[in-house]
């Protein structure tokens, strides 16, 4: 075991906890919940309300994920809190209606098509250099700075240079909902009974109303219009259709899947990337390791798609960073039959979690889970496929990871081969779980301009 320092990490219970006790500690972190032997054993089960499941065994949560897909579905709970904004998209459709839609999209995130986007993000890196040097040696929290950097490439590769797009009014219904809907989803994550109550049941309409009609008008001004260069995620989306049944999106269903794509494409990227920062600032050795890689292919340059195969260590962070704070760090499934995982029981209707954070923190799956080694991916054939699930896995693996990678490796390699950074005492970012798993307070870093 190493001796060497541990990044911020859940502290997770060793003591049985009650339903008042969970609910406490889900009103501000849901991961508290997790109980610490989650990180001990392939399975843990109880009754909190009523009865559920942790699984953190590979075998099993294949079982879930891709032999027996259709008796897992995403909890009712789940689909409940996000329909109000994204419909019956992608993320929450299930059976036919969600694999028609899947095949129309797929072609969307094609290799090719991702690379065609990759000079958008080579431009938001510059971009964000340039708010870094601006700053001069003041502290900058990088975590808000990514989320600026990833929500300029989303608005982009959605509806490139579309004066009818206003990008400002639709982050601010994303960032109003999902502060409304975390505040329910902390009581249902567990299937908590109804008689529990849930303050802020009634999430606010408006803002989700505002996203929707902005986004629609956009939907219909290039439907009229039509592609314009390069072709974006929209005029992609406008041309996909289902090879089987030639059908396409309409409006609702094109608005729904952007909005999807929006949501999802940018902040789990900008988390993924605030947290490879505040993980390189607290190990300066593969951070300057990580400069020399980046700094002897770009020779000042910013990153680019082609040079994604050139920067092999700046991915291996990236990874380490999405196993230590996976953004999706805990998925609800509710079993529609009986089954059998791990030898152990599962009833019809109990609800059956994969806490991600715990299985990429299990003591069978990892060696010295907690602690930042990027080295453990340089074997990625090494590693079970269903031990990391960063992305989820099986037919319902997220469809933009290859997107999201790619940002995230043009961004990450070009802010280090300029900037050195360093933490800022006693700024410490606390990993909190609402919907996704926030740096809370921030990654205030200091920025070096290096040569």
């Amino acid at each position: 075991m190493t001796s060497a320092p541990i990044p911020v990490h859940v502290p997770l219970v060793t003591e049985p906890m009650g339903i008042l006790a969970s609910l406490q500690a889900a009103r501000r972190n849901v991961l508290a919940i997790i109980p610490r032997i989650a990180t001990m054993q392939p399975m843990v089960s109880g009754r909190t309300g009523k009865r559920w499941h942790m699984v953190m065994d590979p075998g099993a949560i294949r079982h879930m994920l891709l032999d027996r897909l259709d008796d897992y579905p995403k909890s009712l709970v789940t689909k409940n809190l996000l329909r109000p904004a994204i419909g019956e998209s992608l993320f929450i459709a299930e059976g036919a209606h969600w694999r028609w839609q899947r095949r129309a999209a797929a072609p969307v995130f094609s290799h090719r098509n991702v690379m065609n986007l990759a000079p958008i993000m080579t431009a938001a890196a510059e971009r964000s250099c340039a708010r870094i040097a601006a700053a001069g040696p003041r502290a900058i929290d990088m975590a808000e700075d990514m989320v600026r950097t990833t929500f300029d490439v989303i608005a982009d590769v959605t509806f490139s240079g579309d004066g009818t797009f206003d990008a400002d009014e639709v982050h601010k219904g994303i960032d109003a909902y999902i502060s409304e809907a975390g505040k329910v989803s902390l009581f249902d994550i567990l299937g908590f009974p109804d008689w529990v109550p849930r303050p802020g049941r009634m999430v606010s309409g408006n803002a989700v109303r505002q996203m929707k009609s902005v986004a629609d008008a956009a939907v219909e001004a290039r439907r009229a219009r039509g592609p314009d260069g390069v072709p974006d995620l929209l005029d992609l989306l406008l041309e996909g259709e289902d090879p089987e049944t030639r059908r396409r999106m309409n409006t609702a269903e094109l608005r729904d899947n952007l909005l999807t794509f929006i949501v999802a494409g940018h902040e789990t990227t900008a988390l993924t990337l605030g947290w490879a920062l505040y993980l390189c600032a607290f190990d300066q050795q593969v951070q300057d390791r990580a400069r020399a890689e980046a700094q002897a292919l770009l020779q000042g340059r910013a990153a680019t798609g082609e040079d994604m195969a050139k920067l092999p260590y700046i991915r291996m962070i990236i990874d380490e960073a999405l196993r230590l704070y996976p953004p999706a760090a805990m998925v609800s499934r509710t079993a529609m039959a009986d089954d059998t995982l791990c030898g152990r029981e599962v009833k019809k209707g109990d609800t059956v979690i994969i806490p991600i954070y715990a299985l990429h923190r299990n003591h069978l799956l990892w060696d010295d889970p907690d602690a930042f080694r990027p080295e453990r991916f340089s074997d990625r054939k090494a590693i079970d496929r269903y031990a990391y699930l960063p992305f989820g896995d099986g037919p319902r693996i997220c469809i933009g990871a290859s997107f999201a990678i790619q940002e995230a490796v043009i961004v990450l390699a070009t802010l280090l081969s300029r900037f050195r950074f360093t933490p800022v005492p006693g700024r410490r970012p606390d990993p909190v779980m609402i919907l996704t798993l926030r740096p809370e307070g921030g990654v205030w870093l200091e920025a070096e301009p290096v040569g």
